[in-house]
Formats: structure tokens, C-alpha cells, sequence
């Protein structure tokens, strides 16, 4: 790679360090990014460093924004009586693209996963504690992903909030074993939305 020289590898380098992009795909995108005009770049280059420095998570959800709380948090519209425990922000927004579900979410950032050495206190799970104790929620929909680790989340949730006294359910397996929610249809997630069982 050295025979594009430093500036370029250095690109290349970094760019291949992000999440699902090899060398080759890495190398794609930094032929790319130099042959943009300068006012593309910069306006990237702005982008990334505006949302590095302005995002955070939201006071109540944990979900990512750039206030202090969400808009679906601040949306006087929706059910706040339910709260659907998702693992990742992208997972939310499966959910919010069904158009049906009308409740508030907590995300955990993460599933526990002894193996890799990710325990409780290494996800939102005190927040979600602390968030019901204060709030009037009704229903917590437990929306891991079907995958072992999801599985083991939320059975440990389950135990936390089952003397609280609240209606803990878990998303039906309309969605597939082994799968993301990210990647799941509409139809699918809705299903097992609507299939959710108490547990």
C-alpha cells in the first residue's frame, strides 16, 4: 500500500480500521474521498467531527442524540406507560420503522456476554433499574436480539424487574434465531411485537 505513499496509506489504514470495511472496500473509499472536491471533504470531515462532539446519550433512553433528551422521550404523544428494552440504537429504529409501536425504549448498549467479558454493569441495566423506579411504566417488552446472549439479558432483566411488580414480556420468535433486528422486515418485527408473551 506504501506505493500510493504515506498520506494515502495512512487513509487507507484508517479507514479499514472502521466496522465491516476490508482493505479492499477501505481502498475504494479513499480513491473516492480524493477525487471529491474540497468542499465535499471538508463538509465530511466537519460531519464526523459535529456528531463525535455533539453526540450523547439520551438523559432517559440512552439512545444516541444530540439533546438532552430524545425526541421520542420528549413526544407527549407516545405511551409512557410501556418501555421496550432494544440492545442498540439501530435496533430502536427497526422498531420506530414498523410505524405501530407507540411506546418509549432503553437501550442497553449491549447484551451480557461472559465470554467477552461484558458483565451487567457494562450495560444500561442500572439505568433501566433507576428510570423505572421513577417513571409510571406499566410494561417492559424485552426486544434483545434471539441470540444466546440476548436470551441470557433478558432473563436477567426479567428477574430484576419481576418484583417491582411490573409486566415483563419478551418479543415473540417471529424473528429469526441467530439473527439482528437490524436486518429483520417490517412485517417480521411487527409479528413478533404483537406475538410478545409475558415471562
Amino acid at each position: 500500500m506504501s506505493h500510493y505513499g504515506n498520506s494515502m496509506a495512512k487513509l487507507i489504514e484508517a479507514l479499514s480500521s472502521l466496522p465491516g470495511v476490508g482493505v479492499k472496500t477501505a481502498q475504494r473509499l479513499a480513491f473516492h474521498i480524493i477525487n471529491m472536491p474540497d468542499e465535499n471533504v471538508e463538509n465530511l470531515s466537519s460531519a464526523i467531527m459535529e456528531a463525535k462532539k455533539n453526540i450523547k446519550y439520551c438523559s432517559i433512553c440512552c439512545t444516541l442524540t444530540d439533546k438532552e433528551k430524545c425526541d421520542i422521550c420528549s413526544d407527549p404523544k407516545r405511551d409512557h406507560k410501556t418501555i421496550m428494552v432494544v440492545e442498540d440504537p439501530r435496533d430502536l429504529v427497526a422498531y420506530e420503522k414498523t410505524k405501530e409501536y407507540k411506546g418509549l425504549y432503553h437501550v442497553l448498549h449491549g447484551v451480557i456476554s461472559p465470554m467477552l467479558g461484558i458483565g451487567p454493569k457494562d450495560i444500561k441495566i442500572k439505568e433501566l433499574l433507576e428510570r423505572i423506579q421513577k417513571e409510571t411504566a406499566e410494561e417492559v417488552i424485552l426486544a434483545t436480539n434471539p441470540t444466546i446472549e440476548g436470551e441470557a439479558t433478558a432473563m436477567y432483566i426479567s428477574k430484576l424487574l419481576k418484583p417491582l411488580g411490573i409486566k415483563v414480556t419478551r418479543i415473540a420468535n417471529g424473528v429469526p434465531v441467530g439473527g439482528d433486528l437490524e436486518y429483520v422486515d417490517e412485517v417480521t418485527l411487527l409479528r413478533a411485537l404483537e406475538g410478545r408473551r409475558e415471562i
